[in-house]
């Protein structure tokens, strides 16, 4: 069972986290968060040590729920080819569904933080590094069931795929068009079929 403190944080985050993804970490100001939650900076900061924190736990915060929304996406197949079919399909959606968010985390903390926050960029990168290796294991599973060639380095192709989902999502939020998005998920359809599948 929940804590008043456990629910009191959980509070904080689910408020916080869609202003810091959208404002950024230099942007948002501790009035906005006082002002969004309703609570006092002592309150705040018995929760959290400091700002940066709060920035830290609302980035891991977005980032779980994308990887909830995609997890539960890929549940629709036990087949690890058609697992890569299944994200480039919920991507093709990803503009809308992001919104829910205040836009993709990885790309608005990701260069939100690039120069000004250290520690935080540690934690996109870090972020970014595990979803590479999560798409390797995939290709690797299909290569293990047989329905991926095993020519295939597993790491290159899920940088490659990663860099063209990443490149689209910036495409799409930049000029408010999801036309990249759709493009760029067509185009690893056509890799995975082409270079990929056996």
């Amino acid at each position: 069972m929940q804590t008043k403190a456990d629910l009191t944080k959980e509070f904080i985050l689910e408020t916080v986290a869609p202003i810091f993804n959208k404002n950024g970490y230099a942007a948002t100001s501790m009035s906005d968060i006082t002002k969004a939650t309703g609570l006092t900076k002592g309150a705040i900061y018995g929760n959290f040590k400091n700002k940066e924190a709060l920035a830290i736990a609302a980035f891991k915060y977005n980032v779980k729920q994308l990887l909830q929304f995609i997890g539960r996406h890929l549940e629709l197949s036990d087949s690890p080819i058609q697992k890569l079919f299944l994200i480039s399909d919920f991507y093709r959606n990803y503009y809308n569904i992001s919104q829910q968010l205040g836009g993709c985390p990885i790309l608005n903390i990701g260069v939100d933080a690039n120069h000004q926050n250290s520690l935080l960029l540690d934690n996109v990168r870090s972020i970014i590094e595990k979803i590479q290796d999560q798409l390797a294991t995939l290709i690797e599973n299909g290569i293990e069931a047989g329905e991926i060639s095993s020519e295939i380095n597993a790491m290159h192709y899920a940088k490659r795929i990663d860099t063209m989902i990443q490149g689209a999502v910036f495409m799409t939020y930049t000029m408010d068009d999801e036309f990249y998005m759709k493009d760029a998920m067509n185009q690893i359809d056509q890799l995975i079929h082409n270079e990929l599948k056996k």
